[in-house]
C-alpha cells in the first residue's frame, strides 16, 4: 500500500461538543494487484482524524472504491495503521 495522493480539511464542530481538533483525510492509495483490497476501480482510504493537546489518533476510517463509491469492508494492518497515522501528522503539521 502506497499512498500516492491526499486532501484534508479541517472539521467543524459548531456546537462545542467534541474535545480538540477533527480532520477529515482522503488518502488516495496505489495497491498491489496481488493485494485482495486492490480495485481497478481504485481505493481511497477516508479517515477522521483526531488530534486533542499532544494526543493523536485515527477516530474512524473506510476503504472506499474510487469510481462506485462503495465502502469495503477491510481494516488496516498494524504496520499500515503506523504509516498512516505518521503520515497524517504531517498533514496536520502542514496546516
Amino acid at each position: 500500500m502506497k499512498i500516492i495522493e491526499s486532501t484534508i480539511e479541517r472539521l467543524e464542530d459548531p456546537f462545542g461538543i467534541l474535545t480538540g481538533e477533527r480532520f477529515e483525510i482522503f488518502l488516495t492509495l496505489d495497491i498491489d494487484e496481488e493485494d485482495e483490497l486492490y480495485s481497478e476501480n481504485g481505493i481511497v482510504l477516508k479517515l477522521i482524524y483526531a488530534v486533542e493537546g499532544e494526543q493523536a489518533k485515527i477516530a474512524q476510517y473506510h476503504f472506499i472504491e474510487k469510481t462506485t463509491e462503495l465502502v469495503l469492508d477491510f481494516a488496516l494492518e498494524e504496520d499500515e495503521e503506523e504509516e498512516v497515522m505518521n503520515y497524517c501528522k504531517q498533514l496536520v503539521e502542514g496546516i
